[in-house]
């Protein structure tokens, strides 16, 4: 049996004992190309017939050449003569799925199987094996056009980035990206607005003064969001705040006017999705996505909760009857609830696959799970928690909202107070929720009832504060973001994240994720030259996104021709790619915006205004821009240098030991301040100097070994490798020499 995860197969192993080799390849074996290739060889690549999908060079790297090639050996010497393909119930193991089993019938393995099994049981496993499964190529399809349309999308439009100055761009990952940046443009443009309001305590209940009714021309409205909300306990009037401050602390009183009751029950949450499990995690245990995800692998691979990568709430009966035999003992039929089925998942939607039971325990009965490790305890209490949870009955609160008044106070005093009297599903998440009232406040619940204020320098207490902008996206928060807009599928949330990250579009600052100057760029300058130019297909909006997923979702059920969609994709793509292309090839580079920024720093403003005549350096042409800057260059004269070549030469100085002043001096520079900038002024030309200078330093330690390791590999002598860099021994090497070797080397060893 081959699976993709090695914890898995170790699990596995133990539930089908003598007999059966159980193996891991480490999920892909293939993929495309990760580069481009010759010029016009990529092109072929894409090329089919329009009822076929392009028949697309798969490669895998040497490890995982190694690693396959030693599970075939080691089947051959056992021999093997049924194989078992174990991959993941997704459309990524289905895709790995077809590879395995395309490798293992050219190493002459007929006899093959596909197994699938939602949770690593014993139980599940064992069944899958009576099932006479098969690869689902229409899965496969679906896996293939959504990598083809990724790296089309990589490859052609990383030209376009590249000409601003920045990294590739992606189908998902872009999307993702402009939520981020849209956020952070609410919050440059939002405009603090001051308030104050007034608050007590009194008979353990928290009042406000409600200042302004929603028609009153003094009331304040808070505009700045999708539609206007009034907030009855916010003034702009300071008087008016401290004046209510003054009554109560002279009063020291309230009388209740109206007391309104009613029962809130409330309704316990369907089980964890991979979405709601990300964002659960992150509130509930402070972990990040990738935290939870790898702790939620390791669950499922050890076989204790179902498989991880889904967006159905559905669960099957049997899990469901146990659960509530579970409740029943332990707390009693008042407990036992309808019970969330998750079978009302609407199929019509276009964003639930609904591919795979919700994540819930494997042993419903269990709720502490006997491991060391403690993040995998917690993760799984709360995973169990969620599910029986499901299957409970509400919780039930009593609600009193009160109206009340003091003397000289023309406005209405307002307070709520609840306490539960039926705790039901939130019995198994008490250590999640904190301490929860149980019990009505001591003072009389009855209209013209007179409660005391206790007054001290925090009761009554005025609060004057502004508005905050827009709260930036979390982790968990984006993950929401892209689930609602259709553009993520579970197994894509956390590395779409993780990607924008790693690429420097978005850095996280104290949970919060905040766009970089790269990121701001690249939606706001490279996006629009390929979403202005068509209604139809907004290459990257959500809309587009979503629609693509969508139909992915179509291949893998049948719904839709993959060959159809592929070839319809391509042609709308390069439509759009040719133009975004042509227009970026007029668009200045970050360098010659900055060379330009530069040079007009050190002319005056009437030659400023003379070389620009207008115009905004923003909104040039690469064509407008070269003359500009050629006139900017003749009255500037010689440029400073740039602040990043006068820091390489200090640091080029520290290291080699040498005096800054004697070599400036060497060259007729007077001080750092009159190095000249370009590729032809001085500061080139010190740096040059202090990089021959450092070339001629013993190679290091490091360098050395290295070189004794590949010729080594190579089988050739030392004295032979030191030959290729006209050098005598290994120890008078220097390091410019020992670098110049190392690479000549290893082009050796690739070969």
């Amino acid at each position: 049996m081959i699976m993709e995860s090695g914890a898995k197969a170790k699990t596995v192993k133990k539930y089908l004992g003598k007999g059966w080799i159980v193996d891991a390849c480490g999920g892909h074996i293939d993929r495309l190309p990760s580069k481009k290739g010759e010029k016009g060889k990529n092109d072929a690549m894409w090329r089919s017939d329009s009822d076929k999908l392009p028949e697309a060079p798969w490669t895998s790297d040497r490890n995982k050449k190694e690693k396959i090639n030693k599970i075939i050996k080691n089947a051959k010497s056992k021999k093997v003569d049924e194989v078992f393909i174990a991959t993941d119930p997704d459309r990524e193991g289905e895709f790995i799925a077809w590879r395995l089993s395309e490798t293992f019938t050219k190493a002459g393995f007929k006899n093959q199987r596909r197994v699938v099994f939602n949770e690593v049981t014993e139980e599940s496993v064992l069944e899958a094996l009576t099932r006479n499964d098969g690869i689902d190529f229409k899965i496969v399809d679906a896996a293939k056009v959504r990598m083809f349309m990724d790296r089309l999308i990589g490859w052609e439009c990383a030209n376009v980035s590249r000409r601003s100055g920045i990294g590739s761009m992606g189908r998902v990952q872009t999307p993702t990206l402009g939520f981020i940046v849209e956020k952070e443009l609410e919050r440059e443009i939002h405009i603090p607005k001051k308030y104050h309001s007034v608050n007590f305590n009194s008979g353990e209940v928290k009042f406000k003064i409600r200042f302004h009714e929603k028609n009153d021309d003094n009331a304040w409205i808070d505009d700045s969001g999708e539609k206007p909300k009034h907030f009855p306990d916010r003034t702009f009037d300071l008087d008016l705040a401290q004046k209510s401050i003054k009554l109560l602390k002279e009063n020291k009183k309230i009388q209740l006017k109206s007391i309104k009751n009613n029962k809130q029950h409330r309704k316990p949450k369907p089980p964890f999705t991979t979405d709601t499990l990300l964002q659960a995690s992150n509130s509930s245990l402070g972990w990040s996505l990738k935290k939870t995800s790898d702790i939620a692998g390791e669950l499922y691979n050890k076989g204790h909760i179902t498989y991880i990568r889904t967006d159905s709430t559905r669960t099957n009966q049997d899990a469901r009857d146990e659960i509530k035999e579970y409740i029943l003992t332990e707390f009693g039929s008042d407990y036992i609830g309808q019970g969330i089925l998750g079978n009302d998942v609407k199929k019509e939607s276009t964003k639930i696959q609904d591919a795979h039971e919700a994540i819930r325990p494997t042993r419903p009965k269990i709720n502490q799970i006997n491991e060391k490790d403690d993040d995998l305890k917690k993760l799984y209490r709360l995973i169990w928690s969620r599910f029986a949870g499901s299957q409970m009955s509400e919780s039930i609160r009593e609600n009193r909202s009160i109206n009340a008044i003091t003397k000289g106070l023309e406005m209405d005093i307002t307070g709520t107070i609840s306490w539960r009297i039926h705790s039901g599903w939130e019995e198994v998440f008490q250590e999640y929720h904190g301490k929860v009232r149980t019990k009505p406040p001591l003072n009389k619940l009855e209209v013209d009832a007179v409660w005391s204020i206790d007054i001290n320098s925090d009761n009554p207490e005025l609060i004057s504060e502004q508005t905050k902008p827009p709260r930036r996206y979390s982790e968990s928060s984006i993950v929401q973001e892209m689930k609602k807009a259709g553009i993520g599928r579970p197994s894509t949330y956390v590395s779409m994240v993780q990607r924008i990250v790693a690429k420097g579009y978005v850095e996280k600052k104290s949970g919060s994720l905040i766009p970089t100057e790269n990121g701001k760029r690249l939606w706001l300058e490279v996006v629009p030259l390929y979403n202005n130019h068509s209604e139809k297909v907004v290459l990257f909006s959500t809309k587009f996104t979503s629609i693509m997923e969508s139909k992915l979702d179509d291949i893998a059920n049948n719904n839709d021709n993959s060959s159809e969609i592929w070839h319809e994709f391509v042609k709308d793509f390069y439509d759009i790619h040719k133009r975004a292309d042509d227009d970026s090839k007029n668009i200045p580079s970050v360098k010659q915006i900055n060379l330009l920024k530069d040079l007009l720093n050190n002319i005056s403003k009437i030659d400023r205004e003379n070389i620009l005549k207008g115009k905004e350096i923003n909104l040039l042409t690469r064509e407008e821009i070269k003359p500009i800057i050629d006139n900017a260059m003749k009255i500037a004269g010689p440029r400073k240098a740039s602040n990043k070549q006068i820091d390489l030469i200090i640091k080029k100085c520290d290291q080699l030991g040498i005096n800054l002043e004697e070599i400036l001096k060497e060259n007729n520079i007077e001080d750092l301040e009159a190095l000249t900038g370009g590729s032809n002024g001085t500061a080139s030309l010190v740096i040059g100097q202090l990089f021959d200078i450092g070339g001629k330093e013993p190679a290091t330690e490091k360098q050395i070994k290295a070189i004794r390791n590949i010729s080594k590999y190579l089988e050739i002598k030392i004295e032979d490798a030191m030959a290729i860099v006209k050098t005598t021994t290994i120890e008078e090497i220097n390091k410019k020499d020992a670098s110049e070797l190392i690479g000549k080397m290893k082009k050796m060893k690739k070969k």
